[in-house]
């Protein structure tokens, strides 16, 4: 094959991997003999496709196939403009078609034919089609460590699909529809806890814009751009909206008041519904370098976020800064070298859960390019080594922004599928098993002073009854207003603190297949007066004994905490019974239980001054005592204020 034979080559898409080897086995196939009208359309097909319009480049080559039905080249070219459209099952078509007519001629492009093969899944065969590429004796260097790369990323699918059986047999991923998904680009999906607002950038020619589409009656309503003062003539993009829908934080570039090329800002819902005029992130959040794809944590404490600022691994890494006390974001912390590689990572999304996060990396083991990954937090600063979300989420392609509903299992994410509308759409995908985050459930309602309902801004916190860990901390509204995640399989405890005001406890037992539903809980905060009086409801003790379970530490501490914070107040402790088994012994009991809260005060630097017992056994009940769950509430633990 001389090299003006060689120019008149379609190289594009695949073409580019430059797979420079010797044609020097005995072949059928002259490409000097083809057609001369064929040759002259594949040149037009030729420069059509160097000038990005793949559409006409086909219909050129199909017109040059008609004139020369054995015209190799053409065919070969059409395997690659279809692999470069990504229509794989078209391109893996032409390509056999290909190696029907000519095997010798048309083995160089083993290579490209495996990538198609992968592009539909087949990773077996493209394994077996790659090594016999690379059993090729004329490769050069380049060729080889193309190859190898390819060979690497088939092994990793087909080793997946062995370990994670389950991520094969998911359904396919599933295009949202036509009330989200347009011509334009469709792309950063993000979701209230609730499932039933979804915001999503929209891309009309070079301008960004949000849009919300709602959850109405099983379907997407048709998407509109969001209310208030958010979208511009900018570029707005890489948004996500809180889980209880009241913030909105996103990606602003080249913005006039910008500190580098692009900056995390942040925007408010107001009471009619419209969107606040967006702020740059106050303090150290925002730097020279490009920050984007921003995260809040469910309690809106912490902020994950992707940056190439310095300090970092290499590339784009992902970052979170805290909110303390005050209302500041700290200064950033890099995740670390579990997460981050010396290649780029990004959008992150953390769970409900406030454990589960996922990202994309292309510097992780995975399918070829930027894949999708998980790691479960395990403490405070550590977290598990990034697991592969495997195929079919992951593929051959680019991968980019995925998030999860409470429900832990349904995702959501942008793709440019072959049902696409055009270009990235958003689709929805059921996570297999080992993919998926804890299922969240979650309780809202108000914080309000019980004498005059006036909504009080209070600080609610969550904690595991077993480890005393403290799961969620946040601060209500300005009314009062709160939501708080509670994911499955753990008991919590709920308590709520305001200056001036007895605390608020409850408890939430949640098995891991606690039915689907969320808790409205408002909460009456009682000032601190004479007389008034609290349920301790997570105080543990077992059946028939005084002794305190482990449990209960969180919210002895918290009464603690009341009496320091509080030097004058006294408090009476009282026990009560329900009415099961003989009331001499329910007396005693309740006294003892009385007595072992008043135990642990004293332990921890209470003045027993402050501090009086009492049981009085069945004698007071709340309820009546004729199911297990009145029964449940008549067994209790009080706390009454006697001064202050």
């Amino acid at each position: 094959m001389d090299m003006n034979t060689a120019s008149r080559k379609i190289v594009i898409g695949f073409f580019f991997l430059q797979l420079t080897v010797m044609q020097g086995f005995a072949q059928w196939y002259n490409p000097d003999k083809v057609n001369k009208k064929a040759q002259q359309l594949n040149e037009e097909a030729y420069e059509a496709a160097q000038e990005g319009n793949y559409t006409g480049a086909i219909t050129l080559l199909d017109k040059a196939l008609q004139a020369d039905p054995k015209f190799l080249d053409a065919i070969l070219s059409k395997a690659g403009i279809y692999g470069n459209l990504k229509n794989y099952p078209l391109s893996v078509k032409e390509y056999e078609n290909a190696f029907k007519l000519d095997a010798q001629y048309s083995d160089v492009y083993l290579l490209p034919y495996s990538i198609s093969l992968a592009g539909t899944g087949n990773f077996s065969k493209a394994l077996e089609a790659v090594n016999k590429f690379l059993q090729n004796p004329t490769l050069n260097a380049q060729s080889k460590k193309a190859g190898n790369f390819r060979k690497s990323t088939y092994k990793f699918a087909l080793d997946y699909a062995v370990l994670h059986p389950e991520a094969a047999a998911a359904p396919a991923p599933q295009n949202l529809g036509d009330s989200i998904n347009t011509i334009h680009l469709e792309y950063f999906p993000s979701l209230t806890i609730d499932g039933k607002s979804m915001v999503f950038t929209r891309r009309i020619n070079s301008d960004e814009d949000f849009y919300v589409s709602n959850f109405i009656n099983g379907s997407w309503s048709k998407a509109r751009p969001i209310e208030g003062r958010v979208n511009t003539n900018l570029n707005e993009g890489a948004q996500n909206i809180s889980q209880d829908g009241e913030w909105l934080v996103f990606t602003g570039c080249n913005y006039p008041e910008g500190l580098g090329s692009c900056d995390l800002y942040i925007s408010y819902k107001t009471k009619s519904g419209k969107w606040t005029e967006p702020q740059n992130l106050p303090g150290v959040i925002n730097s020279e370098f490009w920050e984007s794809s921003p995260c809040l944590s469910p309690d809106k404490r912490d902020l994950y976020f992707s940056s190439n600022r310095t300090g970092g691994f290499g590339g784009k890494d992902i970052w979170v800064s805290h909110q303390n006390a005050n209302g500041r974001w700290t200064e950033p912390v890099n995740l670390g070298p579990v997460i981050n590689t010396s290649s780029d990572e990004g959008c992150p999304f953390i769970h409900a859960d406030n454990q589960t996060l996922y990202f994309n990396s292309n510097g992780h083991a995975g399918y070829g390019a930027t894949d999708l990954f998980l790691s479960r937090k395990k403490d405070d600063f550590n977290w598990s080594t990034p697991q592969n979300l495997g195929y079919p989420i992951n593929t051959i392609d680019d991968e980019g922004s995925l998030i999860v509903a409470s429900n832990g299992k349904t995702a959501y994410y942008a793709s440019d599928g072959a049902d696409t509308k055009g270009g990235l759409d958003i689709y929805s995908y059921q996570l297999p098993d080992s993919s998926r985050a804890a299922k969240t459930l979650w309780v809202n309602g108000k914080v309000f002073d019980k004498k005059t309902g006036e909504g009080l801004p209070s600080l609610v916190e969550l904690f595991e009854v077993n480890s005393s860990r403290m799961v969620s901390r946040l601060q209500t509204d300005e009314n009062g207003h709160y939501l708080i995640t509670l994911p499955v399989g753990k008991d919590y405890v709920l308590n709520v603190n305001r200056k001036n005001y007895l605390f608020y406890s409850d408890h939430f037992s949640l098995p891991s297949n606690q039915v689907d539903t969320s808790f409205y809980v408002d909460i009456p905060l009682q000032p601190i007066e004479t007389g008034a009086s609290i349920v301790l409801k997570n105080i543990f003790f077992d059946s028939k004994k005084w002794e305190l379970k482990p449990g209960s530490q969180t919210e002895l501490n918290k009464v603690v905490q009341l009496l320091n914070d509080n030097p004058a107040l006294k408090i009476e402790i009282t026990g009560h019974t329900d009415n099961i088994g003989n009331p001499a012994d329910n007396l005693i009991l309740s006294e003892n239980r009385a007595k072992s809260v008043v135990k642990y005060l004293i332990a921890n630097g209470i003045a027993p001054g402050r501090l009086m017992s009492k049981g009085y056994g069945e004698t007071r009940p709340i309820a009546p005592n004729n199911s297990e769950e009145n029964r449940a509430q008549n067994r209790r633990t009080e706390l009454k204020v006697l001064g202050h």
